[in-house]
């Protein structure tokens, strides 16, 4: 017999109130992610990764970028748009999903304590990248680049 891994479900996030439509709760939840994910306390993990849900990840590429970095520090890891005009709308020190971007797991825990209040003080934030920017803009943590 198979043995699968226990399905986790996301909390309800209605209370943040900001959602219009299913896009947008989907959104929540998919930053709530990173929260669901640091309270599993699964062993062994150092770092998250998150892209779109077009982005390819080569495993082998992953862990040799990862494995330069002191993964008990806080660090965010990923690379900024290729075009002008998001860098520019959203800022040349932001990971985009697009290439995909990885945070540590010292950052993910500290996120995961302000995340309920970072959601609500950026409302208009409404995709995973930009929100989760946001919120580590707050803790100072620079975007460190691995284009690729």
């Amino acid at each position: 017999a198979a043995h699968f891994p226990e399905l986790k479900v996301s909390d309800n996030t209605s209370h943040f109130g900001h959602a219009k439509d299913g896009w947008d709760q989907a959104n929540f939840r998919m930053t709530w992610i990173v929260s669901d994910l640091v309270r599993m306390r699964l062993k062994d993990v150092r770092w998250f990764v998150m892209g779109d849900d077009d982005t390819m990840f080569y495993p082998d590429n992953l862990v040799r970028v990862l494995k330069k970095y002191d993964h008990t520090q806080m660090y965010y890891i990923g690379s900024n748009s290729e075009t002008h005009l998001q860098n520019i709308v959203f800022s040349n020190g932001m990971a985009f999903g697009g290439a995909g971007f990885a945070i540590s797991y010292p950052l993910a825990n500290k996120i995961d304590r302000m995340l309920d209040g970072c959601i609500q003080r950026y409302p208009e934030k409404i995709a995973l990248d930009d929100r989760i920017h946001a919120c580590i803009s707050e803790l100072g943590v620079p975007l460190t680049r691995e284009p690729g």
